[in-house]
Formats: structure tokens, sequence, C-alpha cells
């Protein structure tokens, strides 16, 4: 009886775990997630510091011009109280002088007061007796010569300033409300100005600045405050890419490192455990890795082994050719001669049909990964299978004879129309060469129950199939012949080749006996079971 794929590779295959799939999307993806929540993390941290820099800026400058307010208009309601009544009120110049002599201003500020007209009247810079200090640039080197002044440019600050003040002052006279702003001095330092009306009974005398010169102070402090957040987001980033480093970059040069010592070794397998054990993506490439490195090898040894059955199998016709070629040239009897010419026509075309088949089992693998599979009408594909035989057999060969679901209903699978025609012309042959002469082989087609497979079954008329060898028709060049059989029409391959290509498509197939009610054996049935391509 033919045969097919080999018997212990398919339950190891099937005694195997199945691997999960590869997880897709960042949802999924630890190290995705990990990436992308360090990253925002330093980045927040950023944002954040940032913001709160801002505030605490916005805090200090309201806090400073509050302050700054607060001290001109105590300034300048005793400049406004010293001056006559309406409608002769006006700026006294030694009250002012003395006012400004003997209140208490803080160092860094400044306090100047303009007339009606917007005429500087009074400079607390000019009446106090401090001295204004600033630090020296740092000593130079004998014969270095020193920074250029540059006059344009110190015109320029010069004018930009008294303009912004005399806006200031103007804006101040013409409104009679104080201006709150953040403007340059003559130096281009930045100062919180206060600009507040000196009024006597409605009546604006003139105008009191009061200015602070450390706002440039202030944000130096605030970025002194900003630059630990700075560290602490770069910590972060250095983090996150040391860990990048550690956990995804090492462990792919391992796996690489692997790959490359299983090629240049020769090695049939690749094992990693402490990264086969990790749950994240680069476990699930260690083993996957490791799947298909274990996949390849049971491919060589499969290969091995086929290659060992194909020496065998081929070596014994030679074995007959070789004795009946050396015999002949010592018969002289015309009978005997003709007898061996037989005996080598026999074992010729036995050969013949050996290669034959093992080119195709050969070729088999490179048929099922190029051709993608698609729907198949197997109702149709198994008429044209039947007629075809009916077309061309012999009187006394046995017919082939479909049985359909009524109806005409449409059973279709997901297959490749080449290979799964080939299992059902392997059944078909294998059926009939155990089917006496004249006699009938059935193809009954049927959809299983609720489970959606397509059910196709292969019977016989034979003598059946020895419950010992249900499973072992099913292995490579195993073959079991009744007597009268044709020596070395049957290679042993059809049923292997059938389960090959029956499992490639998510299938199975199995022998067992037809039987009476009696348990008598009516012949043999061989099942296959495909599941049915969705609508």
């Amino acid at each position: 009886m033919a045969s097919a794929t080999d018997t212990a590779r398919a339950e190891r295959r099937a005694a195997k775990p199945r691997r999960a799939r590869p997880r897709r999307g960042l949802k999924a993806s630890r190290l995705g997630r990990l990436i992308v929540v360090l990253n925002v993390v330093s980045l927040v941290i950023l944002v954040a510091g940032a913001l709160v820099m801002t505030e605490l800026r916005r805090g200090l400058y309201d806090a400073r011009l509050q302050s700054l307010d607060t001290q001109a208009h105590i300034l300048a309601y005793y400049l406004g109280e010293a001056t006559g009544d309406p409608p002769y009120s006006d700026l006294d110049p030694r009250y002012t002088y003395i006012i400004l002599q003997k209140t208490f201003i803080p160092e860094g500020e400044r306090a100047r007061v303009f007339d009606a007209s917007g005429d500087q009247f009074a400079d607390s810079y000019t009446l106090s007796a401090s001295v204004e200090q600033a630090p020296l640039p740092p000593a130079r080197k004998r014969g270095e010569p020193g920074p250029k002044p540059d006059p344009v440019r110190q015109q320029k600050i010069l004018a930009r300033a008294h303009a912004e003040l005399t806006r200031e002052v103007q804006q101040v006279l013409s409104t009679g409300k104080p201006v709150l702003e953040v403007r340059r001095s003559e130096t281009g330092e930045r100062v919180v100005s206060v600009s507040v009306p000196i009024t006597r009974v409605k009546q604006v005398l003139g105008v009191l600045t009061l200015e602070a010169a450390d706002v440039d102070k202030i944000i130096a402090a605030q970025r002194a405050a900003l630059l630990p957040y700075a560290v602490i987001a770069l910590g972060v980033t250095l983090l996150t890419s040391l860990m990048i480093q550690f956990f995804v970059a090492r462990p792919i040069l391992r796996l690489s490192a692997a790959a490359d010592q299983v090629r240049l070794s020769r090695a049939r397998a690749i094992s990693l455990p402490d990264l086969e054990a990790r749950n994240d993506e680069i476990g699930d490439l260690a083993r996957s890795l490791e799947t298909m490195t274990a996949t390849l090898s049971d491919r060589m040894d499969a290969i091995e082994r086929f290659a060992a059955d194909v020496a065998h199998e081929i070596k014994n016709p030679l074995t007959s050719i070789r004795s009946a070629v050396e015999t002949l040239g010592l018969v002289t009897d015309e009978a005997a001669k003709a007898r061996l010419t037989a005996l080598l026509k026999q074992d010729v075309k036995r050969l013949d049909r050996l290669i034959t088949d093992i080119s195709n089992a050969s070729r088999l693998d490179a048929e099922l990964s190029r051709e993608p599979p698609r729907p198949v009408d197997l109702a149709k594909l198994l008429g044209e299978v039947a007629a075809l035989y009916n077309e061309t057999a012999r009187p006394e060969e046995p017919r082939v004879r479909l049985v359909t679901p009524k109806g005409g209903e449409a059973l279709r699978v997901n297959s490749r129309e080449g290979p799964i025609a080939q299992v059902f012309r392997n059944l078909i042959d294998n059926a009939r060469s155990f089917s006496p002469p004249a006699s009938e082989v059935q193809v009954i087609l049927e959809r299983s129950g609720a489970d959606r497979r397509v059910v196709v079954r292969v019977e016989d008329d034979g003598p059946g199939i020895p419950p010992d060898n249900l499973e072992t028709v099913f292995q490579r060049f195993y073959t079991s012949r009744p007597k009268g059989a044709t020596f070395g029409g049957n290679s042993g391959l059809g049923l292997s080749i059938a389960r090959q290509i029956v499992e490639a498509h998510a299938g199975r197939i199995w022998a067992e006996n037809r039987v009476d009610a009696e348990g008598q054996v009516l012949g043999a049935r061989f099942v296959v079971s495909l599941p049915e391509a969705q609508p």
C-alpha cells in the first residue's frame, strides 16, 4: 500500500508546543511603552520646570512692581503735600531734595522726579552719597589690548533708554494714571519701573519714577532654579539611552552573534535562555529564532532520513538489475533469458516510478510555498478528477463514483488547486490498486457538523488495512501489496505526499476500515478533513 509523510516527524511536530505569535502594536509592546514613557517623562520635567519658572518670573515681576508701586505712591504723596495751595501749587525743589535724601531708597533702586513739562527735576543718584559699584573686568596680560569702546552702540542704548523713559513719563502726564512696566536703562540693563503722578487736589504737578535694576539678577536666579530640572531631564534621557542600550541593543547584538555562530560552526540550534525568558519583543525574537533554527534542524534531519530512505529504496532495484545482468550472460536457455529480460524491464520500470515519485516529493515544499492558497470548489475539482479516471479506465479497472451533497451546494476550501488535486489522485490510485476488477471506488464529499469543515472520504472494496498498519501506511516507502499485484508498480510515497499536503493546508488525514453490522471488513476508507473557506 502507498504511504505518506514520516509519522515520527508528524508526531514530533504535533507534540511540540506552539509558540505564541509576536505581539504587535504599542499597546502590547513592553519596550515600546517603556521608551515612550521615559522620553515623555523627561519632556514633562523640562516643560514643568519651564512653566514653574515662568510662573515664578511672573510672580517676581508682579511682586517687585507692587513693592515699587507702594513706595512710589508714598513718595508721591509727600511730594504733593509739600506744594502750595491751588491754583499756585508747584513742586518745591528744596523739599523735593530733602525727601529724596532723607527717604530710605534701597540699594539698586533709583528715584527720579519730573515736572509738569516732562523735564527731569531731581535724581536720587545725583543726591546720594553712595558710590555706584560694578565688578571690574578680568585682568589682562601685559601688552594685551583692552576692549575697544563702541560709542555708536552706547549712543543707541542711551537713545533707546531716554525714549522709553520719556514715553513713560508723558503717558503718566497725559492720563494721570500710574504706569508699571519693564524697560531698558541707560546701561542696557532691564529695570522694573513704576511711574506715578505727583498731584495736589487732582492737579498733576509732575511724575515720580521709581525703578529697580535687579531684574537681571532675578532672571539669573530663575535660570539657576531651572537648572535642576534640566539636569533631571538630562539624567532621565541618559537613563533611557542606557536602558535602550542594555535591554535592546546588547541583546540584539547577542542574538546576531549567536546567529553567526550557528552559521559559522554549522550548529543546529540557537539557544539564549536568559533572553527567551523575557516577556517582551526581544524575548519574542529570541524564541522565534530558536523555533526557526529548531525547524531548520528538523528539516535537515528529515532530509537526511529521506536521503537514506531513497538510497535504500534505489539500491534494491539496482541490485536486482545487476544480478540479472550478470546472470544473463551465463544463461543459454531462451526461456530463462526471456524471464530475466522481463525482470530487467520490471526493475527499470520500478526504478523509473521510484525516481519520479522521489522527484515529486522533493519539489513539494517549493510548490506549496510558491502558490498562494485561494478558495477552491471541491465538488468541481473532484468531478474533474473522477471524470478523468472514468474516461481513461479500461473495462476491467475500477471506476470512480463521486457523491456530493444534495442541492449542488458549493463546498470551498482555501488551498492550492494543484497539490490538493494530487492528494485525491494519490488516494484514488491507492484505492483502485486494492479494489477488485470492475468494482467501484466511491469519493464522498460532505460538510462536517458545526465545526465548518469539509470532509472527503475515499472508499474501496479491497481487503482493508490491518489494524496495526492504520498509521504505518503513511510512512515513506511503506508498501503492502496484495498477492497478484504488479511488482514495482508503487513507490510507497503516495500517501506520504498526501499527508504532507493536507497538513500544509491545516487539515487532517487518516485511514480506517469499512465494516458491516457483523464487524466484517468491507474495504478501506481514507478520510481527509479540511477547514471550510469563509464566505
